[in-house]
């Protein structure tokens, strides 16, 4: 018999895979056709999932802080009525049928995908023809990236490149680094989905769920077609902009009702890996529990290669990003030549430029800071030596006519030089050569408009976003980051409330194509490609941090006290850090003393 530990059970079901396998009238057997699912006790988990059962659930605290913040009402805000099941819940939540496809090589006839159709969640492709999966700066969406082989009669499927999601519709989180494993078994007209997420930062082992279905031969999947801006409608009238519906630490009452009405123990009620297991009942009897066996840890998927320091990225129109650990480079090519936004630090400025050589061969003309920062103006001196501004044939390792124009906002060449007498930060032919002293600019170059907008005292007080109008991409510079909490440096005129104000702004310009995803692509200082759905959970994130710091200061909180009480903890996982040039303790640090000075 199979332990029912966390552990065994994983290998109890791949087992079970291996025995059907094993059965001489499965072989890698079609999976296609339409199916309706099977509930038995779990189906008030997909019709009315109740707030506060988290019993089951193998979250950590940061996930549990998320979940008891969470407010339905997030879900009738104007950024959020378009967003449908994440997968890590869709193949849960579908009330109704699913269809399974299939793509055909034209010329062989072999399967080389497999599609899913169905009521709530995005369609799948599930990819069989051996491909890697995506860069990690590639963007993720709501049905993930797929690919599948065959485990003798099971289809093992990996899933990765999926958006910050749920694994209940209660609040209960899934970060964007989850990946999801599954297995496919169909046993005649039955159909098993063994489900196994992992979740490095909400989970603290993997979760598993099983799903059942049944081939239906008259079934359809009711799928709701579009949903986009046009569909969206204000249903929280006479709000603010950037309204985030959430409950302070420690307020939202509706977490007694569940343990109260369904006789649960409250500690059972708020899950956690122990509560998985059936060994947890001898704990609520009070009686010795077993010790758990090891368990072992899930192999990640790999990204797929990158080449040198440098990984260059196709965004949207003319538009490109060059990736590494210098910052990100957002590169538009055309006849006119190149536009950089940003140009890394400098120790990458040779490897960036071979990049941008193979996009182009024409010069660099112009080069747009979006920050004084050196990993954003690291490049420009080889970069404007390399480029020209009067166009012509690629110049490599010398000047041509006065080089590539450099611009930013005022404040970045203040911040870069130094009065007379005074050590500049940056060398002079890395200075700005253009700059505008308002609160935008605008740019044409190789047939688009390019507008420059100038937030007041966000990560500094020289910062620009960049809205490629053609292409439709927004650059955000550190205004948005997928890898870490704002950089705020006051010093040099940034704040807390600039940097909120900011995504807001963004969130402005960008403009979802369809059940919020994709439409106005997004560049990040640091990190991966993102959409508007991305920025808003970023958003949500910094509004919630200022909600609860301010509700600190309120009730008399001193630095040290609000640092204590860890305001972060449901988004440290994701975003934060304790060593480095910029730590949570300092993010923390910042927004209490913008939101403690007068008039905030």
């Amino acid at each position: 018999m199979c332990n029912t530990r966390r552990g065994r059970i994983i290998g109890c079901l791949l087992v079970l895979a291996a025995m059907l396998a094993a059965c001489p009238a499965f072989a890698q057997i079609d999976l296609s056709g339409e199916w309706s699912n099977l509930t038995h006790e779990d189906v008030n988990h997909r019709q009315s999932v109740e707030i506060g059962d988290y019993a089951g659930l193998p979250i950590n605290d940061a996930a549990r802080l998320k979940a008891q913040s969470w407010d339905e009402a997030v879900l009738a805000t104007h950024e959020r009525q378009c967003i449908p099941h994440v997968v890590t819940y869709a193949m849960r939540g579908q009330p109704g049928n699913i269809r399974i496809g299939k793509i055909d090589d034209s010329g062989t006839g072999q399967i080389i995908a497999y599609t899913i159709l169905g009521t709530y969640g995005r369609p799948r492709t599930i990819w069989m023809d051996g491909r890697a999966h995506p860069s990690e700066y590639a963007p993720h969406t709501w049905a993930g990236f797929s690919t599948g082989k065959w485990e003798g009669n099971a289809l093992a499927v990996t899933t990765t490149h999926i958006k910050m999601g749920w694994i209940m519709r209660n609040g209960v989180p899934a970060s964007d680094r989850t990946t999801l494993s599954e297995h496919f078994i169909r046993h005649g007209d039955r159909l098993l989905d063994v489900i196994i997420v992992y979740d490095p930062v909400y989970l603290s082992e993997p979760f598993i769920r099983t799903q059942d279905w049944r081939l239906n031969l008259n079934g359809e999947p009711n799928a709701w077609g579009p949903c986009g801006p046009a569909q969206i409608i204000d249903e929280i009238p006479n709000q603010a902009k950037g309204y985030v519906p959430h409950h302070l630490p420690g307020t939202n009452e509706q977490l007694r009702e569940f343990p109260a009405k369904r006789k649960v123990p409250p500690e059972a009620a708020m899950g956690g890996a122990e509560t998985t297991y059936p060994e947890y009942m001898l704990k609520l009897q009070g009686r010795p529990v077993p010790a758990s066996p090891p368990r072992p840890a899930p192999t990640p998927v790999q990204p797929a290669e990158r080449i040198g320091d440098i990984e260059v990225l196709p965004v949207q129109g003319n538009v490109y990003m060059l990736a590494g650990d210098g910052g990100n480079i957002a590169v538009q090519v055309g006849e006119d030549g190149v536009l950089l936004v940003d140009s890394g630090l400098a120790q990458f400025s040779e490897k960036a430029l071979a990049a941008i050589q193979k996009l182009s061969n024409k010069p660099i003309r112009f080069i747009v800071n979006t920050s004084a920062r050196p990993d954003h103006t690291g490049g420009n001196e080889r970069f404007a030596k390399a480029g020209s501004k009067i166009g012509g044939g690629l110049i490599v390792g010398g000047y041509a006519g006065d080089g590539a124009m450099v611009i930013a906002h005022q404040k970045v060449l203040k911040a870069m030089s130094a009065p007379t007498g005074k050590t500049a930060s940056a060398p002079s032919a890395a200075w700005p050569t253009d700059t505008y002293p308002g609160e935008s600019k605008e740019i044409y170059s190789n047939s688009e408009g390019i507008e420059l907008f100038h937030p007041t005292a966000a990560n500094t007080d020289g910062d620009s976003i960049v809205y490629f109008r053609r292409s439709d991409v927004v650059v955000t510079g550190d205004l948005f980051s997928t890898t870490s909490y704002p950089v705020i440096d006051a010093e040099k005129g940034g704040s807390f409330t600039g940097v909120l104000a900011g995504l807001n702004r963004i969130i402005d310009l960008t403009i979802p194509k369809d059940w919020q995803e994709g439409g106005t692509m997004v560049i990040p200082g640091h990190g991966r490609i993102a959409d508007e759905a991305d920025v808003v959970e970023y958003r949500d994130m910094i509004t919630i941090v200022r909600d609860r710091i301010q509700d600190m200061i309120k009730r008399g909180m001193t630095l040290e006290q609000v640092k204590a009480a860890k305001p972060t903890v449901d988004y440290d996982g994701r975003y934060g850090a304790t060593t480095g040039a910029w730590t949570t303790a300092m993010f923390i640090e910042a927004a209490y003393r913008d939101l403690r000075s007068p008039g905030r």
